[in-house]
């Protein structure tokens, strides 16, 4: 449910808007003049913002101005008398989204609001869809329609604006820093620093001094000060990934400078104060290491504030083309290949793959498959995976996500390996007669078989 602001000093007409909209299914928040408008601006989270031009306290160009300084992106829809058109239009000049002259239809103004959601949608998913899938392709790009993917893209859109702590959780390789990374930008804080973390690759005994900082002599080696991944991300946001890595003694630290929005350096004996917009992660499931006292419950439910789970690549195999064709982009241009497609066989073994490491798996097998190709496809020798028939087929081996079309595909696909497999094995191998027991040409056989990646019978 998207959430609208309506600020309006004359409460008839705020009241009758609130009805109106509530009506039409939004959520609204009321303020009664332009300085509650402001407040409820820093304090809440919201989706648009309609207001009088004329306010007590202060005006609809003050909200407006407000509205830029902590959300950029968020609409705003100005009312106003006959006579302050003028103002109205320096107004849109300025960054409102529109302007509407008392009196109005309340459906002139319902109508307005849905054509400003509708483009705040369009460059939400514009922003998210240009952030990066990974610091080593420096590909600005989420792909993907599925709807559990789109759905994580939508949580985050919600999120964004606030400084709500985000926690995202999911598999090694699903792209838990890409996401980290569309939270800081749809933020107010797109333009101030993200720095990021791992805490599984630093030592234990290293982590506090890159989390905190250190001054000269906290201890052997420390020559002079470092300051701390906190301290470079003040004003901006922190991502700590891997966050069930972190040992029991720094979590209390960790714990006290979430609450205290300050720290003290290794070795230090003063605080320094910190403004930092948190999003961590983990691929394991927390709530287990709270069961075995490996994780501060305290610290889970300080770090859990809006959690939002990244989908497994199996979970969206009809996402799984689009990468394909995304990342034979990249590495042809990056190799300075003239490989432009995937034949259909090798993107059916594409799709049915399993890829336990996600995106990450399926990029690095695409950018092996790229050196291997020296045509304009790749077909599936180049990919090196092979396909593993079930010596059975049930329900729970055919994919039930996505289109109609792409779940029966699937299925055939499934039957048709098990019945060649089976075939070769009544046959002894024997292709020749597989290809007339099965009714199909030699050639076509051949294909299949190299397509499901069966292996050789002897």
């Amino acid at each position: 449910m998207e959430t609208i602001l309506v600020v309006e000093d004359m409460e008839s007409l705020g009241q009758m808007l609130s009805q109106a909209l509530q009506t039409e299914g939004y959520a609204v928040i009321l303020a009664k003049d332009g300085r509650e408008g402001i407040a409820k601006i820093r304090e809440e989270t919201m989706d648009l913002v309609v207001t009088d031009l004329k306010l007590p306290h202060k005006s609809g160009l003050d909200i407006l101005h407000a509205v830029r300084e902590q959300n950029p992106n968020l609409p705003v829809i100005l009312m106003t008398a006959y006579g302050s058109i003028e103002t109205a239009v320096k107004a849109v000049k300025e960054g409102a989204y529109d302007f509407l002259t008392k009196p109005f239809d309340p459906d002139s103004l319902i109508l307005q609001i849905k054509k400003a959601l509708d483009r705040q949608r369009l460059i939400t998913e514009n922003t998210i869809l240009k952030e990066a899938l990974t610091h080593q392709l420096g590909v600005p790009t989420i792909i993907g329609k599925a709807p559990i993917l789109l759905s994580a893209v939508e949580q985050i859109r919600k999120v964004a604006p606030g400084r709500t702590t985000v926690f995202l959780t999911g598999e090694s390789g699903t792209g838990k820093e890409l996401f980290a990374r569309a939270v800081h930008a749809l933020s107010p804080r797109h333009d101030k620093p993200m720095v990021a973390i791992n805490c599984a690759a630093i030592p234990h005994g290293l982590l506090e001094s890159e989390l905190f900082g250190h001054e000269r002599g906290a201890f052997t080696g420390a020559v002079g000060r470092k300051t701390g991944k906190f301290e470079l991300a003040d004003q901006g946001t922190l991502f700590m990934d891997e966050i069930g890595e972190m040992d029991l003694s720094l979590q209390a630290k960790l714990l006290r400078v979430l609450e205290e929005h300050e720290l003290m350096r290794v070795g230090g004996v003063t605080t320094v104060k910190i403004d930092v917009r948190m999003v961590v992660a983990t691929n394991k499931d927390l709530t287990q290491l709270l069961q075995q006292k490996l994780f501060r419950e305290d610290l889970y439910y300080r770090l859990n504030g809006f959690p939002v789970a990244i989908p497994p690549l199996r979970e969206r195999r009809e996402d799984i083309p689009a990468l394909v064709n995304h990342f034979i982009a990249h590495y042809a241009k990056e190799m300075k290949k003239g490989v432009k497609a995937v034949s259909p066989e090798a993107m059916a073994l594409l799709t049915s793959h399993p890829w336990p490491g996600n995106i990450r798996e399926l990029r690095n097998s695409i950018e092996r498959a790229m050196i291997f190709c020296d045509g304009e496809v790749l077909y599936p020798g180049h990919l090196g995976l092979r396909r593993k028939v079930p010596s059975g087929i049930s329900f729970r081996d055919i994919p039930m996500e996505g289109t109609l079309q792409y779940v029966s595909s699937q299925a055939s696909q499934l039957v048709e390996s098990r019945m060649i497999a089976k075939v070769l094995e009544e046959t002894g191998g024997n292709k020749t007669l597989a290809a007339r027991k099965l009714k199909v040409s030699y050639k076509t056989l051949l294909t299949k078989i190299k397509a499901y990646g069966i292996e050789k019978v002897d």
